[in-house]
């Protein structure tokens, strides 16, 4: 049986992925912050689906909590056969507004916890010639606009990158990058969302599910929506200007996590 570490497990598209990977028989280490939420839905999947469901509780905007994880990832008596790379957040507010120490420890997450996991977990994996690695990036990763969508830029550019690298290796890479997807994540960061159209808000199950289809078929890119897939089709079109204008009326984040 396989196993997938998921970090940010316990809401949003990493819970997500952890329903969908524990009802296909793959065993989980779940890690957060939230060490009581993480024990709960470790002990609900495994009664529903009979698997086993490891807690790691670790903040990956700290030294310990990154080494913990890595640490884990690195042991090879106990294997991790897929990392999903999805704990994140948002900083409400522009750029100059939102405190340095704020915007610091976004680069923390989103790059250096990247950066290292991913790392620790393919060198294992290419010693074993298998493993794979989703890295969740977002749609704000080709749009300029503040902290945010650079920290996920640099996430696909990353991802893509390595995945050439490890070509014939039997590790498979992938950037997934949602667009706007119905979790916590924006009340988290004290965001809005009345002035979202209904049209763009995507099901973390069904986004989940598009994402490992693509992750099987090889891609070291999703963006598994149509509607999203044509968006940054005419992204790739519009004037950078146009675009700057376009996420400051969806607010700071472009397509959350």
């Amino acid at each position: 049986m396989t196993t997938a570490l998921i970090t940010g497990a316990t809401a949003g598209i990493g819970a997500a992925f952890a329903r969908r990977l524990a009802a296909d028989g793959h065993d989980l280490v779940l890690v957060a912050r939230d060490g009581k939420r993480l024990s709960e839905q470790a002990t609900e999947l495994h009664d529903r689906h009979g698997i086993e469901a490891e807690v790691l509780t670790a903040d990956l905007s700290t030294e310990d909590g990154i080494t913990a994880v890595e640490k884990r990832l690195s042991q090879p008596r106990r294997p991790v056969d897929l990392l999903v790379n999805n704990a994140g957040f948002a900083n409400k507010g522009r750029y100059l507004e939102v405190p340095m120490a704020d915007e610091l420890t976004m680069v923390k997450v989103h790059i250096e916890a990247v950066l290292r996991l991913t790392s620790a977990a393919t060198a294992s994996m290419r010693e074993r010639g298998r493993g794979g690695v989703v890295n969740v990036a977002s749609v704000a990763a080709f749009v300029p606009r503040g902290t945010y969508g650079a920290s996920k830029a640099w996430v696909v550019q990353f991802t893509q990158g390595a995945a050439r690298d490890l070509a014939g290796s039997g590790v498979r890479m992938m950037a997934l990058c949602p667009g706007f997807v119905r979790t916590e994540f924006h009340e988290r960061a004290g965001m809005g969302t009345d002035n979202i159209p209904g049209w763009m808000w995507l099901d973390a199950d069904k986004l989940v599910a598009a994402a490992l289809t693509d992750l099987a078929r090889g891609k070291s890119l999703s963006i598994p929506d149509p509607r999203y897939k044509a968006l940054m089709g005419a992204v790739k079109l519009a004037p950078r200007g146009v675009l700057g204008g376009l996420t400051s009326r969806t607010g700071r984040k472009y397509g959350p996590q």
